[in-house]
């Protein structure tokens, strides 16, 4: 059997927009946000989506409510903070022009797109890349044993090591990827 998963990125937020470090703070979506969710909920419209996964955060969870209400056959929603944002330490809350002033761009380069270099206090996409890969690990025994499609609300640095594994992607790639806040990626399993 094939079953799915729709991999998309919660909407913009207000640290999003203001240009801050997010991390794993909880920022709600901006009106643009809104019609980010909106319009990842208008792509996968006409698909089947049996069970759906989200984070904590209201961002992440937000997304998704705008998603399900055209899929009333979803099943259950669960909640997984291994996929959740980066925890970028001492820098979250923080604007990033001002980390870029007091650092200067290229300490700003190195804590914000390096693979396995942490900010003060915080994690690597490495780190979030071994919670991902856990999540993964688990996401298709749940498949296996459930037999569904799936959607995951995520976000975009957790996006990164979903899509190496299933794009099968070097870390490099991964690096460079850029992921949208108002389209959506999808993956066939096989069980």
């Amino acid at each position: 059997m094939h079953y799915k998963i729709y991999l998309f990125r919660h909407g913009q937020t207000y640290y999003n927009k203001s240009g801050r470090f997010t991390g794993d703070i909880n920022s709600h979506l901006t009106s643009q946000g809104k019609k980010d969710a909106q319009k990842i909920a208008q792509k996968l419209k006409k698909v089947k989506i049996d069970y759906a996964f989200e984070t904590r955060l209201s961002r992440s969870k937000e997304t998704l409510q705008f998603v399900l209400r055209y899929h009333p056959e979803c099943q259950k929603i669960l909640t997984d903070d291994r996929m959740i944002e980066r925890d970028y330490g001492t820098l979250q809350g923080r604007f990033h022009k001002t980390v870029i002033k007091e650092y200067g761009q290229k300490q700003y380069d190195t804590w914000h797109r390096s693979y396995d270099i942490k900010p003060p206090r915080g994690e690597s996409v490495k780190d979030v890349e071994k919670r991902v890969e856990a999540f993964i690990k688990d996401l298709l025994k749940f498949m296996n044993k459930h037999k569904g499609n799936v959607a995951i609300s995520a976000h975009g640095n957790s996006m990164r090591p979903f899509r190496k594994y299933f794009e099968k992607l070097s870390k490099e790639k991964m690096m460079k990827l850029e992921n949208p806040w108002d389209d959506y990626f999808v993956y066939t399993v096989e069980i």
